[in-house]
């Protein structure tokens, strides 16, 4: 049994994985009490043999996680760190701890699972954008605001666009809140077609395009390309990490 932390920006999700399979996961807001909804979910799973993070947040929010852990199963969690190479993906950036440990992770899943030459993009707070050709190299990426993040920024920056309800995403919008909303939205669907188009030639002509993140589902359906769904992709980019480099023995 090993227990995998994703602590995104938003929140942090987590699992327990036995072997090949998901035994337990669960997803906590950092907006939330953290600690008391960890305590709760682990009071009666199984105790891990260990335990491994992935991390896009300061150090204190990982030093209360680890204490949580610590105090749950008895367990410090070891942090993955992005490195320049692993499980068969290259990382582009010259500084390799600069690429998102969560970026790097979706590339291992991606590549794990047959799906390169692709594109990922995540779509959360932030919007990311990666190309992984076939042979796992990574050839870079882009990081633009989220669709929710363009709005509220957008927003917060003006004195004139005012909302009172949600927008609704419109080709073309009639009043203020649907046309922020719209704006964003299709903003960034747009971004990531382009995305696309621009890497296709180094990719080979076809690449996949894997969409992840809190804002997936929504942003699907806007996009003028076929895209594959990716579920929890720092979770099972981990899992292949950790099972390459800490392999845990058979059990009798």
């Amino acid at each position: 049994m090993r227990l995998l932390l994703d602590l995104g920006n938003t929140r942090l999700k987590w699992a327990l994985r036995d072997g090949d399979r998901w035994y337990a996961q669960g997803a906590v807001s950092w907006q939330d009490d953290v600690a008391l909804a960890l305590h709760q979910a682990w009071r009666d799973v199984p105790v891990p043999h260990d335990a491994f993070g992935a991390s896009v947040v300061n150090g204190d929010r990982e030093a209360l996680i680890a204490a949580v852990v610590v105090a749950s199963f008895a367990r410090e969690p070891h942090w993955l760190r992005t490195p320049a190479e692993a499980c068969g993906v290259r990382n582009a950036y010259g500084e390799p701890g600069r690429l998102g440990v969560d970026r790097f992770l979706a590339m291992v899943a991606a590549h794990a699972e047959g799906l390169a030459p692709c594109v990922l993009a995540g779509a959360g707070t932030a919007l990311t954008l990666d190309a992984l050709d076939a042979d796992g190299q990574h050839l870079g990426g882009l990081i633009a605001p989220g669709p929710q993040l363009m709005q509220q920024a957008l927003l917060g920056a003006t004195t004139r666009v005012q909302v009172e309800r949600p927008g609704v995403v419109l080709d073309a919008a009639d009043n203020t809140p649907d046309a922020v909303a719209s704006g964003c939205w299709q903003a960034a669907a747009a971004l990531i077609e382009r995305f696309v188009a621009r890497m296709a030639p180094s990719l080979g002509g076809a690449p996949t395009l894997v969409l992840g993140g809190g804002d997936a589902e929504a942003l699907l359906p806007l996009l003028a390309m076929p895209a594959r769904l990716s579920a929890d992709s720092v979770l099972r980019g981990l899992a292949v990490w950790s099972d390459a480099h800490f392999p845990l023995a058979p059990a009798l």
